[in-house]
């Protein structure tokens, strides 16, 4: 049915298709107004995209997108001879939008010119649907991190693949995942010396001099995968909805992953430290009378740690991952423009904000 469903929606490919860009939305990405753009396209030196057969107005691909961002967006890029930032998103509770901004932070931030390594270690591989591919029926296990999890791979390089999304490079999840919480535990019986933990920030070694981001996709659980996730990155940004339950939730987050932490660091005798964590105040639903409430505990718990936006839950979010997209999918929107600028300006400046992020663990790196 998933199947079938997917070959109505993205019809007549089954597959999905990014969208085009006008040269006001490539003007915004990359700092300029449209004027500027138009001169730049008279130098020949940067993409001049195509004149539509109606009205004439000028549209950009999205890998004509990026070339621009990189030319003009230069100094948030990832300085030469640095790393990848590592990001991995993470709450233990489900239906918090945690997939939904690991696949707009993947999209917003290639739009600026990054390269984006995305992993999807749920074994529900919502992820992995986000970028049309089906887990269950489409993916196989040299295309996901279970055999690195059974040790018998040390390099992630072997499951990565393409997208739809021009940037975006995936290491896809199905349910078969799962085995994962099983193979874990049974390389440290194996060998004590193991650090079962470590597997998948030690496969990412060998690509982080290839990308500039690598977000990580976490199951809705403190399980062995989401361990080696956290211990692998370089970030952390927590998804929360102002609702009594998912703040009750994510303290119990923060109270395990403390002591698991700790008691991991002692294992391997040495610190883990985070460039940045964030945390985000998500499917912010105005009609409910409780959130205001829950929004002052809220940045009364975590104060700096909270990013100065609210990502609102509305009818574009909901449309458009039941047509297993996000809101940067949108071509053109049927609904109210109102709604749509709303949900777009709200993860625009997520994305901004967690960029800025990125870009100040660089040069903290270069200070080091």
């Amino acid at each position: 049915m998933v199947e079938e469903i997917r070959g109505r929606l993205l019809a007549p490919e089954a597959r999905k298709l990014s969208p085009s860009y006008s040269a006001t939305q490539l003007a915004a990405i990359c700092g300029v107004d449209k004027a500027h753009v138009a001169y730049r396209i008279t130098k020949n030196d940067l993409p001049s995209g195509k004149l539509t057969p109606t009205g004439g107005r000028r549209e950009f691909s999205l890998a004509e997108l990026r070339r621009w961002a990189r030319e003009y967006r230069k100094p948030s890029l990832r300085p030469g001879g640095d790393r990848a930032v590592t990001m991995a998103i993470g709450n233990f509770k489900g239906g918090v939008s945690k997939t939904t901004t690991a696949m707009v932070l993947a999209q917003g931030l290639s739009m600026r010119g990054h390269k984006v390594l995305a992993i999807d270690v749920d074994p529900q591989g919502s992820l992995s649907t986000l970028f049309g591919i089906l887990p269950e029926t489409e993916v196989e296990e040299a295309m996901t991190i279970v055999p690195i999890c059974r040790g018998e791979a040390t390099d992630i390089r072997y499951a990565i693949q393409p997208t739809y999304w021009d940037g975006i490079d995936l290491v896809a999840a199905a349910p078969f995942l799962f085995q994962a919480e099983f193979s874990l535990p049974a390389m440290q019986m194996r060998d004590p010396s193991a650090r079962f933990w470590d597997v998948l920030n030690q496969s990412l070694e060998g690509v982080r001099d290839e990308y500039d981001v690598i977000l990580i996709d976490t199951p809705p659980s403190l399980s062995y995968v989401t361990i080696n996730a956290f211990m692998a990155a370089d970030g952390i940004l927590v998804p929360v909805p102002p609702s009594a339950l998912d703040f009750a939730s994510s303290a119990q987050f923060w109270g395990l992953f403390a002591d698991l932490g700790s008691n991991l660091d002692q294992a391997a005798q040495r610190g883990k430290t985070y460039d940045f964590l964030h945390v985000l105040l998500s499917r912010v639903d105005q009609s409910d009378v409780a959130a205001p409430a829950v929004r002052q505990w809220i940045q009364a718990t975590y104060g700096e740690y909270l990013l100065p936006v609210e990502v609102p839950k509305t009818t574009v979010t909901s449309s458009k991952a039941a047509e297993f997209g996000t809101v940067y999918d949108v071509q053109k929107y049927e609904g109210s423009a109102k709604t749509y600028k709303r949900a777009a300006d709200a993860y625009d400046r997520v994305v901004d904000l967690v960029e800025q992020s990125i870009v100040e663990a660089w040069r903290n790196r270069a200070r080091a």
